[in-house]
């Protein structure tokens, strides 16, 4: 017996859209696990240990989410 495919995880449409979004936007974590190819704890960590990495910004309760103008940024810094 064949084992049945594994469902592939969607690509956030802010994913898809990064370059589109303006920098005053804010995405969640699963946006920068997919630009950092990191998992959701290693986004926490360096977020929480690393001064150069963006800091999260709460929006709610139970919403944080990241910068796109500062991970634009920070991701230009880290490619140069």
């Amino acid at each position: 017996m064949s084992r049945p495919a594994k469902a592939k995880p969607a690509i956030p449409a802010a994913l898809q859209n990064f370059d589109n979004l303006p920098n005053a936007a804010h995405v969640r974590v699963d946006v920068l696990c997919g630009l950092y190819a990191q998992s959701i704890a290693t986004i926490w960590r360096r977020a929480r240990l690393d001064p150069a990495f963006p800091r999260p910004r709460k929006l709610g309760a139970q919403l944080t989410a990241w910068n796109v103008g500062e991970l634009r940024r920070h991701l230009e810094g880290v490619a140069a």
